[in-house]
């Protein structure tokens, strides 16, 4: 009994293993348009700050992502215990945007 299990359980990693090893080695797992002739989204490069809102009295985190050129900003929402998005902006878009008068 025990020795049928074992073979099973052997089984089932070496095919886990199997397709883990098909899913890493094949060319659309890289870090995306950080590959010569890729297209796509580059890999992120984040930085992370934590605050106090002076609304609502409630943490919140600002990510932003050097690599794209964003910034979220989200709200830990204490009573449904996750995280809730309040901001979005796209630096570069930002950046390249005439100011108004």
């Amino acid at each position: 009994m025990h020795n049928r299990r074992n073979h099973a359980l052997i089984v089932l990693n070496a095919v886990l293993v199997l397709g883990l090893a098909v899913l890493a080695l094949s060319p659309e797992a890289g870090a995306g348009g950080a590959q010569p002739g890729a297209t796509g989204r580059p890999r992120g490069d984040y930085t992370m700050v934590a605050g106090q809102l002076n609304f609502g009295n409630s943490s919140s985190v600002w990510i932003v992502d050097s690599s794209n050129q964003e910034i979220v900003t989200l709200r830990w929402d204490e009573p449904r215990r996750n995280f809730e998005g309040i901001g979005y902006r796209n630096i570069a878009e930002d950046a390249a945007a005439r100011p108004g008068r």
